[in-house]
């Protein structure tokens, strides 16, 4: 695996979030980019990191499906060890789309502070007949997912028919698809809506300080 991205804050942090990228995007993706920017402009400390499948596609450039499940959850528990000695805040881990989902099926064994989840994918795409949400049901760790009205893997009206823990606060953002980027008759921007989801975050994380 790959060394990971440190985005520091100066001085003390809210919480040290641990943000796990998407199955087609790396780490230094736009969107990855500017939300630990962003993040980190409002006291959240973000490390990001790569799994084993995306870090060998920098190698030769040949892309490839993520690994098995059972690898990419041994590989966040490797990645979170490795990382809790050099957060500065209290530990929550996430992700985007994937990253978040893998995240959600170790939080309740990992104990974080919290869980963030950014598009989080409810079921596959065109496939919202076998939602992947039954550890969503039970799940214990205070938890924020950010969605788009319009995620095709979790839409406003689909996830409305999900049974969810009452440890999980949805915040959606109008309009927006799983990247978060609203139609254009919205009268929203994705700036915009990236700023709404970061700062959602990090009031979510103060709130567990």
């Amino acid at each position: 695996m790959d060394g990971g991205i440190w985005n520091r804050v100066a001085g003390r942090p809210v919480a040290s979030l641990v943000l796990a990228h998407g199955a087609g995007a790396p780490m230094d993706s736009p969107f990855m980019q500017g939300m630990a920017e962003r993040l980190a402009a409002r006291e959240v400390e973000v490390f990001r990191f790569e799994f084993a499948y995306m870090a060998a596609r920098r190698v030769d450039g040949r892309k490839r499906p993520p690994n098995p499940q059972a690898d990419l959850l041994r590989q966040w528990r490797e990645r979170l060890e490795q990382v809790r000695p050099q957060a500065a805040g209290p530990l929550a881990i996430g992700g985007k789309s994937m990253g978040g989902r893998m995240a959600s099926l170790l939080a309740d064994e990992l104990q974080p502070l919290a869980l963030v989840c950014l598009g989080y994918p409810f079921h596959a795409a065109g496939k919202p007949d076998k939602p992947r949400v039954a550890h969503l049901e039970t799940l214990r760790t205070p938890t924020l997912i950010v969605q788009g009205e319009r995620d095709a893997l979790g839409d406003r009206q689909t996830v409305a028919g999900y049974r969810l823990s009452a440890a999980i606060d949805v915040h959606w953002l109008v309009a927006a698809d799983h990247d978060l980027k609203p139609l254009k008759r919205s009268g929203h921007t994705h700036a915009e809506h990236l700023d709404a989801c970061a700062d959602a975050v990090a009031q979510f994380l103060r709130s567990r300080v």
